[in-house]
C-alpha cells in the first residue's frame, strides 16, 4: 500500500492527470484589431503544439513574441517574422487598406447558397434588413459573415456585426436594429421563432425570409446583367464592384460641400441623384440611399482631395464602357477578370511568396492517455519580454505609411439608368380625361374643356397623370402652337400649378424639371 501511495504521489509532482479524470478543455484565444485570421490560426496552433509536444521553448517568449510583432504598413509590403519555436511566418499586407480582403470566402459562399440566394442576402443588408447565418462549422459562419460584408464595398456595414454569436447572447437575435450575425446550427430551433429576421443555412443552403419583410431588388437592368455575369464567371468581387459603379454613377455631382460651420459638411442630395437616374421609384436605391452605410460612404468618399482606390477609378473611367459592353457577354467578362486580376494584386502584390514553415503537433497527440495541464503563464515575464523586444524594435522604421493623395476625378455627370424612362401607367381613363382636355384648349373648344377640366384638375393628383401632361405640353410646343388666347394661356396655366402643387420632393428633377422650359414656351 505505501509503494501505491508512493507511485501516486510521484505522478502528482510529475503533473500528469489520470486517464479516468475528466477535466474541462481550455481554448486559446487571440484578440486583435488586425485581420490576418491565417496568421493567428497559425500562432494559436504553434502555442499548443509547444505544450502538447512538450518542447523545449517557454510559451511566455512565444506569446511576447507574437505581442511585439510590428506588422507593416498597408503597401504589398511583407514581413517574415519567427515567434522562436523553430517557424517561419510571412504577413503579406494589401496594397489598399481600403479595398477587403477576402482570400475564398466569397466564392465559398457561393457554392453554399448559389446566385440568387446570396443576391437576396445582398440586397438585404443594403436595404438594413437582419440577417442570420446557421451552420455547424464556426469557420463557415465566420467566411460567410466576411464574404458578405465584403460584397458592400466601397460600403461598409455599420450594424453590429457578430461572426459568431456566445449562446448567453442569443436576446441580441430579439433587438430592433438590422444586423449581420452568425449562431451555430444547435439554436435552430431557437431562432427559427424570429419573425423579422432573414436567415441562412449555409449547410443546406437555403434561405428564408419572413413574409413580413418585403425584400427591395436591384433596379432593372441592372439585377438581370449581374445574374447573367455571376451565371458567366466565377470573380464575384469583380462582378459586385462593377454592380456597384454603375448604381453610384456620377454620385460625385450631387455632393454639395457646405461650408457655415467650423467643420466643411458634405451633404448628398439623393432628390437630385434618384430623379436623374430616373429611380424616384426604386424601393431598393432609395433604402441604400437612406441608409447608415451611404451615409457613411458620403463623408468617407466625399471629399475631393483624398486617397483614391480602385472603386474611384471604376466610377469615374469605366462607366462609359461598362455601358457600351452590357449586351456583349464576351467583353463583359473580359472587364470582369480584368478588375478581378486588380482585387487578387491588392491582396497577393507579391508573386513570389517567401517559404513559410508553421511546426504541428505530432499525429495522434491528442489521443495520448497522459496530458500534462496547461501550465499557468507567468504575466510578469511576458511583459518583461515584450518590453524587451519592443526596445530591441525602437529603431525599426515606422508601421505607418504615407497616403498619397490626389484630387478624385469627378467622373461622368449623372445619367438615366435607362435609356428611354418608361412610365407604367395605372389608370388609363385619367390620362385620357388630361389629354383629351389639352386636345380640347388647343383646338379651342371652350365647352368641351370647361367640362373636362375638373377631372383633368382632380386626375393630376396621380403621377402618371402630371407626367403625361408634361409630354402632351412638349409635344405642343414642337407643333409651333406655343402662341395662345387668353382663355387657353388661363387654362395651361391653371394646369401647370396644379401639377406643380402636387408634385412631391422627389419629382423635382423629373416633373418640375421638365414642367421649367414649358413655363416659358407658351404666349398669349
Amino acid at each position: 500500500g505505501t509503494k501505491k501511495e508512493e507511485i501516486e504521489g510521484e505522478e502528482e509532482v510529475a503533473g500528469l492527470i489520470q486517464p479516468a479524470e475528466v477535466f474541462a478543455p481550455k481554448s486559446l484565444v487571440l484578440v486583435s484589431r488586425l485581420d490576418y485570421p491565417e496568421i493567428f490560426r497559425a500562432c494559436l496552433g504553434l502555442i499548443y503544439t509547444v505544450y502538447v509536444d512538450s518542447l523545449n521553448v517557454s510559451l511566455e517568449s512565444l506569446i511576447a513574441n507574437l505581442c511585439a510583432c510590428l506588422v507593416p504598413a498597408a503597401g504589398g509590403s511583407q514581413k517574415l517574422f519567427s515567434l522562436g519555436a523553430g517557424d517561419r511566418q510571412l504577413i503579406q499586407t494589401p496594397l489598399h487598406d481600403s479595398l477587403p480582403v477576402t482570400g475564398t470566402s466569397v466564392a465559398l459562399l457561393f457554392q453554399q447558397l448559389g446566385i440568387q440566394n446570396v443576391l437576396s442576402l445582398f440586397c438585404a443588408v443594403l436595404t438594413e434588413n437582419k440577417v442570420l447565418f446557421h451552420s455547424a462549422s464556426f469557420q463557415r459562419l465566420s467566411d460567410a459573415c466576411r464574404a458578405l460584408e465584403s460584397l458592400m464595398f466601397p460600403l461598409k456595414y455599420s450594424y453590429p456585426y457578430i461572426p459568431i454569436l456566445p449562446a448567453q447572447l442569443l436576446e441580441v437575435l430579439s433587438s430592433p436594429t438590422p444586423f449581420i450575425i452568425g449562431v451555430h446550427s444547435i439554436f435552430k430551433t431557437d431562432i427559427h421563432e424570429l419573425l423579422d429576421v432573414i436567415i441562412a443555412d449555409l449547410d443546406g443552403g437555403i434561405i428564408k425570409i419572413p413574409e413580413c419583410i418585403h425584400l427591395s431588388s436591384l433596379p432593372e437592368p441592372l439585377l438581370h446583367q449581374t445574374q447573367a455575369a455571376l451565371s458567366l464567371d466565377k470573380e464575384v468581387r469583380a462582378v459586385f464592384l462593377r454592380l456597384f459603379a454603375q448604381l453610384f454613377q456620377g454620385y460625385r455631382s450631387c455632393l454639395q460641400l457646405i461650408r457655415i460651420h467650423a467643420e466643411p459638411v458634405i451633404h448628398f442630395h439623393k432628390t437630385a441623384f434618384l430623379g436623374q437616374r430616373g429611380l424616384v421609384e426604386n424601393d431598393f436605391l432609395t433604402k441604400v440611399l437612406n441608409g447608415m452605410a451611404f451615409a457613411g460612404f458620403v463623408s468617407e468618399r466625399g471629399p475631393p482631395y483624398r486617397s483614391c482606390d480602385l472603386f474611384d477609378e471604376l466610377v469615374a473611367f469605366e462607366v462609359e464602357r461598362i455601358k457600351l459592353e452590357e449586351n456583349n457577354p464576351l467583353k463583359i467578362i473580359k472587364h470582369v477578370r480584368e478588375l478581378a486580376e486588380q482585387l487578387f494584386k491588392n491582396e497577393n502584390p507579391n508573386p513570389h511568396m517567401a517559404f513559410q514553415k508553421v511546426p504541428r503537433p505530432t499525429e495522434g497527440s491528442h489521443l495520448r492517455v497522459h496530458i500534462l495541464p496547461f501550465p499557468k503563464i507567468n504575466e510578469a515575464q511576458v511583459q518583461e519580454l515584450i518590453q524587451e523586444n519592443l526596445a530591441k524594435n525602437q529603431n525599426a522604421p515606422p508601421a505607418t505609411r504615407m497616403e498619397k493623395k490626389c484630387v478624385v476625378p469627378a467622373g461622368p455627370p449623372v445619367v438615366s439608368i435607362l435609356d428611354k424612362v418608361t412610365t407604367v401607367f395605372n389608370s388609363a381613363q385619367r390620362l385620357e380625361v388630361v389629354r383629351n382636355c389639352i386636345s380640347f384648349i388647343f383646338e379651342n373648344k371652350t365647352l368641351e374643356t370647361e367640362k373636362t377640366l375638373p377631372a383633368a384638375l382632380r386626375a393630376l393628383k396621380g403621377k402618371a397623370a402630371r407626367q403625361c401632361l408634361t409630354d402632351e405640353l412638349g409635344l405642343h410646343v414642337q407643333q409651333n402652337r406655343a402662341i395662345l388666347d387668353h382663355q387657353q394661356f388661363d387654362y395651361i396655366i391653371r394646369m401647370m400649378n396644379c401639377t406643380l402643387q402636387d408634385c412631391s420632393s422627389l419629382e423635382e428633377y423629373n416633373i418640375a424639371a421638365a414642367l421649367l422650359p414649358l413655363t416659358s414656351a407658351f404666349y398669349r
